[in-house]
């Protein structure tokens, strides 16, 4: 029987690549995204009967809830439930803006905190539930501050429900990309090192699902990075940081 999976912010970028990539594997897959033209798509370029849209705003949680009841009814038990709907803009000190912030953390914490609570009773058993973050999370950077407090509290939020998760017999991951090229990174001014492409993003992810970790990060050569610079002090990061302001 085919593995059967959810994927939400599937009508782009790194969730539509991963869903493909699934659907080429032979997994049945529920898609969701706000535009349905994109799911039917996403669909119809995928092996025939393996991809079914689903469309949601995620940051509706009765809506989440009616989509996660119907999925569960018309094909089952999920093994996998991918929370990949993201929003992101940057903003500087002087624009700032706390309507940005609520956007941001509506669609990117507040959206998988629906989903969560959506699939709840719904998974199969040894299922996985995987939410997408950012390296973004891991500390402050500049002009991110909404999308970066935002993947912040995805991060948090999950090291938080992992133990109660694993006694359930469930197992909760987080993603932690890079950059990626997408029309929300398109934004940025400045260079971004290691920038992937979908595809590329995509079969990492994947890859990572194989896996037994908590955390699948990718592109290695940044990831590494970034978590080194965690490990900073604040009187040296800040000073990293700041350099990064005035280039």
């Amino acid at each position: 029987m085919a593995e059967l999976g959810w994927i939400t912010g599937a009508g782009s970028g790194l969730g539509r690549e991963t869903a493909l990539r699934l659907a080429g594997r032979g997994w049945q897959l529920a898609v969701s995204g706000r535009n349905r033209e994109r799911l039917e798509a996403l669909a119809a370029e995928a092996p025939a009967g393996t991809i079914h849209p689903y469309p949601v705003d995620v940051t509706d949680a009765q809506a989440v809830e009616a989509t996660a009841a119907a999925i569960h009814a018309e094909l089952g038990p999920l093994d996998l439930a991918l929370f990949n709907a993201g929003d992101y803009a940057p903003m500087t000190l002087d624009g700032f803006d706390a309507d940005l912030f609520r956007r941001i953390m509506e669609v990117n914490y507040l959206g998988v905190v629906h989903g969560i609570q959506a699939v709840l009773g719904r998974m199969a058993a040894g299922g996985q539930v995987v939410l997408t973050a950012s390296v973004a999370g891991y500390r402050g950077l500049p002009r991110a501050a909404p999308y970066g407090a935002s993947k912040a509290a995805v991060i948090s939020m999950a090291e938080s429900l992992e133990p109660e998760f694993r006694a359930r017999g469930l197992r909760l991951r987080v993603v932690n990309p890079g950059f990626i090229r997408t029309p929300l990174t398109a934004k940025n001014d400045f260079p971004m090192p290691a920038l992937m492409e979908p595809g590329a993003a995509a079969d990492a992810l994947v890859a990572g699902l194989t896996g037994r970790g908590f955390e699948i990060h990718f592109p290695k050569r940044f990831t590494r990075v970034m978590k080194l610079l965690r490990c900073l002090p604040n009187r040296l990061y800040l000073a990293l940081t700041a350099r990064m302001i005035r280039g």
